[in-house]
């Protein structure tokens, strides 16, 4: 979490906090730790009983429907195919579904025919990139570290590969999360693909902007694991717990011990080099056949460097140490002009083996010197307290803990007790992030937060339902996708209501569907797919600079092209300067997690739709597109009228009115009259005309929301 420098009155008012609950902090946390609904064991509720018997399609449904019955409230009907084709489309694929899938759903009449669109999405690749980008908000990607030195995490596309190849795969989520916490301690395979694919995974710890350039490397290692509990604590548990690094949580019942607890397990992990200005992250070399001989060398060769400032750093604090003198707290500055050089230069050789190094390396986390953490009073370094065993909080786990391994940072065990099935909050905050990215607004709407500052549940007793058959179904995200989706719940049309909305103006009790705008990669995406610019292979690093080389910095500009046709998954994600589309459209904050992107209507949106080159290009591909490609038939009364109606269902997926073909054909001649004062080709004249209409189609509402 990032922490700004506090104000004097904010510090008075802490301390003011601080002292007023000394003597009752224990007695809140334990009050809390007995009552509040997220601590308690999740509850496989039955589903409940219902007046209508009709409705339902699966058991969701009768959670959702007990709720509305209760307020005397009907669901909306059921949406029609096209708009349930469109909708789905894009939860699971994020384009919108072609006119040969449009044609092909209409068509099939069978009881079956939804669920196998569903199917068919799930088993696309673009699954995997639609969804490992919900995961890449959470995980806070980039692909530059931000903040004071902006260089370039230029192997982080290997983890949002992994990520997107894995939830495409439908790995099972336990093992998802074990690999993200754990995956170098996992047993090694002979399958080089595998091991891989587990020490990629690690880079979810190291992937957090860090202050380089800060001067106190104490300090800077335990911001970065300040970074990493945070990050962990909102993502899997949903609990803010980097707030207990000062003080015992003010809400929730997390005590700094806790926190401290957690803190040594990041502490015995290596995910950075050094922490000397400017530091260096730790990057795990791959198991490849070239890596393995380069790797060799190169190891051979550090180890000389290393060896060599050894000897160096022990001969000159023999030096200082003669005659029994006590070792300088900072020996190097005290070291002769000679030795300083000597170790200077084989310090810079050592450093410039490690830059010219051709492993191929992956951001990622490794095993380091086991040590547990002492309180830091106030969240100083400088002052230090009790020491604290590793563990977990108390208030999930108790008191009664075992003891962690002396030799391992406790990382796996971190993963098993996070994947047991039986932690009150893995499978409740992954479910309702998959509700979520479903409907819009989570069951608990604060996403990241679970705790007393967070929203309390809609229908808790859903969520323990839907938590339980997450774990039932072995953690499989596909298996919720199809459980959600196939209910009359996910099916309801977005019809409006004026009693349910004075009962419920939130929709809190889904008596209908939600409006979605599309997110800004979806936006892009659609773009491309209609205009039939969308390139489906799978993008590598698309970020031109070197690894650990500035991106751009305080002498310099930032030159990252995002001139690709790729999906918007594969573009860069650079810290501190967005692209301008992702930042128009409402794109995460790379620099922390976000599992639940707001919605903005603001004006350059629209200017952008109007104006930018992109939507230029995407009209003009698209012009060519419809002039070229369609299929003249005996339905219609023109050519012209033939391309209105490609055009729609390209964009909107459905047919234009007879209103909207008649708008469209004086709209055309209008643009054609207009034109005649710039060339007096007829030909280019139509063009130009439908590419202004393309246009218009394509920055519509229609196009941008989802019903």
């Amino acid at each position: 979490m990032m922490r700004t420098r506090p104000t004097p009155s904010a510090i008075l008012f802490v301390l003011f906090l601080h002292v007023a609950s000394q003597g009752s902090a224990q007695t809140t946390t334990q009050t809390a730790s007995s009552s509040f609904w997220a601590f308690q064991p999740v509850v496989d509720t039955p589903p409940p009983a219902v007046n209508d018997r009709e409705w339902p399609q699966t058991d969701l449904d009768r959670f959702v429907l007990a709720k509305l019955e209760e307020r005397e409230l009907r669901p909306s009907p059921r949406a029609d195919k096209r708009t349930l084709l469109r909708r789905v489309t894009f939860d699971l694929v994020g384009v919108p579904p072609t006119p040969e899938e449009v044609a092909s759903f209409l068509d099939d009449d069978s009881p079956d025919a939804f669920a196998k669109v569903i199917d068919r999405l799930l088993a696309s690749a673009r699954y995997g990139e639609r969804w490992g980008r919900h995961w890449l908000d959470v995980a806070r990607y980039a692909d530059s570290n931000g903040l004071d030195e902006n260089a370039a995490y230029a192997n982080a596309w290997r983890y949002r590969n992994y990520v997107i190849l894995a939830l495409g795969a439908d790995r099972p989520y336990d093992e998802f999360v074990t690999e993200q916490l754990a995956g170098d301690l996992l047993p090694r395979t002979d399958d080089d693909r595998v091991t891989n694919e587990r020490l990629i995974a690690t880079g979810f710890l190291a992937l957090g902007p860090k202050f380089l350039a800060e001067k106190d490397p104490q300090k800077m290692e335990m911001d970065i694991i300040d970074e990493q509990i945070d990050t962990v604590g909102r993502t899997f548990m949903g609990l803010t717990l980097g707030c207990a690094r000062c003080h015992d949580h003010k809400f929730d019942p997390i005590l700094t011990e806790d926190y401290y607890g957690l803190a040594g397990i990041f502490k015995s992990t290596r995910t950075m080099e050094h922490f000397i200005k400017f530091a260096r992250w730790y990057e795990n070399p791959l198991q490849t056949e070239a890596n393995r001989a380069a790797k060799e060398k190169y190891d051979r060769k550090l180890a000389e460097f290393e060896a060599k400032i050894a000897a160096i750093i022990a001969k000159a604090n023999a030096e200082l140490t003669k005659g029994g003198k006590p070792l300088p707290q900072i020996p190097e500055v005290s070291y002769s002009k000679e030795t300083r050089a000597e170790l200077r230069k084989v310090q810079d050789a050592r450093n410039k083996l490690r830059d010219s190094s051709s492993l191929t390396t992956a951001l990622g986390a490794t095993e380091r010197d086991v040590v547990d953490v002492q309180v830091h009073k106030g969240g100083s370094h400088l002052r230090l307290g009790k020491k604290v065993p590793r563990r977990f909080p108390l208030v999930l786990s108790g008191d009664g803990q075992t003891p962690f391994e002396k030799a391992e940072s406790g990382r796996m065990r971190l993963a098993q007790w996070l994947t047991s099935g039986s932690h009150p909050l893995t499978a409740r905050v992954m479910a309702n992030r998959l509700w979520r990215w479903h409907f819009g607004r989570g069951l608990v709407r604060s996403t990241d937060n679970f705790g007393k500052l967070g929203e309390r549940p809609s229908n808790q007793a859903l969520l323990d339902w839907l938590a339980c058959r997450f774990v039932e179904s072995g953690w499989s995200l596909k298996a919720m996708h199809r459980l959600i989706l196939l209910s009359a719940t996910y099916q309801m049309s977005d019809l409006y209501d004026p009693r349910a909305a004075d009962v419920d103006p939130d929709n809190r009790l889904h008596w209908r569907a939600n409006v979605r705008r599309l997110e800004a990669e979806a936006i892009r995406d659609s773009l491309l797919a209609v205009s039939g610019l969308l390139d489906t292979t799978m993008g590598e690093s698309l970020l031109k600079i070197e690894n650990r080389k500035h991106v751009f910095h305080i002498n310099t500009n930032d030159e990252t092209s995002y001139e690709s046709y790729l999906r918007s998954v594969y573009l860069p994600v650079v810290r501190n300067h967005l692209y301008d589309v992702f930042s128009l459209f409402d794109y995460t904050d790379a620099s922390v997690i976000n599992g639940d992107r707001p919605t903005t209507t603001i004006a350059p949106q629209a200017l952008f739709l109007m104006n930018s080159k992109l939507m230029g290009e995407v009209a003009r591909e698209l012009a060519t597109r419809i002039l070229r490609g369609f299929s003249v038939s005996s339905a219609v009364v023109s050519i012209e009228d033939d391309h209105v109606r490609d055009l729609y269902l390209t964009a909107y997926g459905r047919e234009p009115t007879l209103e909207e073909v008649d708008d469209a054909a004086r709209l055309l001649r209008s643009f054609d009259d207009e034109l005649m004062n710039t060339t007096s080709d007829a030909q280019e004249r139509r063009q130009q005309a439908w590419q202004l209409f393309c246009q218009i189609i394509v920055a519509a509402n229609e196009f941008v929301y989802v019903r």
